[in-house]
């Protein structure tokens, strides 16, 4: 029976995504954004209790990738895809088609979770921009800013370089902290507390648009962090 919870999590991480990616293209973003927060949830939890009762398994590996994709890849491409056509003018060049280009991420979300399977160099560390923080950018983003951003005539062509470019960043070598502990000290550890102790100040100014911030910010600290490194 044990052996049926973890893939019972992953499931329910996959299920979280599908109604995130209805309220995306029922243009409901909050509601879009909890439930992607909800398939985190259940993403964090099905690998800690596979360690914890010992049950992993190859099965649960590849399910695992089609639910993170489902979530962090297809549910926020959809809320983009769905701003965008509301967003972009109809008289506009190639009006019809830019916002499918959104798409791009999901894609590009499956390759890195393949690379992530079996690249053996991340079990400390991330290479590359975990899919889940993706996620949690463009749900936030959308979610918090989607109505000041139609103000703004060019925002939908912003917008659709910055999934290009979060893109290129979840296949990226570049390194990126991950917030496990060895031990609980300063030394050593810098760069975690820094970073978790700018998040709360960040969601109460900013609220939900303040988790798009803190994923910026942890970008920003893995680059200066793996610059200091070498």
């Amino acid at each position: 029976m044990k052996k049926h919870i973890p893939n019972t999590l992953t499931c329910c991480n996959l299920i979280s995504g599908c109604i995130a990616t209805f309220y995306a293209f029922s243009g409901d973003y909050r509601l879009a954004l909890l439930f992607i927060i909800i398939g985190a949830v259940f993403d964090f939890f099905d690998g800690m209790v596979a360690r914890l009762l010992h049950v992993s398994s190859p099965i649960g590996k590849e399910l695992d990738s089609l639910a993170d994709d489902i979530t962090f890849g297809f549910a926020p491409s959809a809320m983009i895809f769905n701003w965008l056509c509301q967003s972009i003018m109809p008289s506009a060049p190639l009006a019809t088609l830019l916002p499918f280009g959104a798409f791009v991420m999901a894609a590009f979300s499956a390759l890195r979770l393949a690379k992530f399977n079996l690249d053996e160099r991340q079990s400390l560390g991330f290479i590359g921009l975990p899919t889940p923080a993706n996620a949690l950018f463009w749900g936030a983003l959308i979610a918090g800013s989607h109505e000041w951003l139609q103000t703004i005539d060019y925002a939908p062509y912003v917008i659709l370089l910055l999934s290009f470019l979060s893109s290129y960043l979840l296949v990226s070598e570049i390194p990126m902290f991950a917030l496990k502990f060895k031990q609980w000290g300063w030394k050593g550890n810098e760069i975690k507390y820094i970073f978790l102790l700018s998040c709360l100040p960040l969601l109460i100014i900013f609220r939900v648009s303040g988790i798009a911030i803190i994923i910026l910010w942890y970008v920003l600290l893995s680059v200066v962090n793996s610059r200091c490194c070498k």
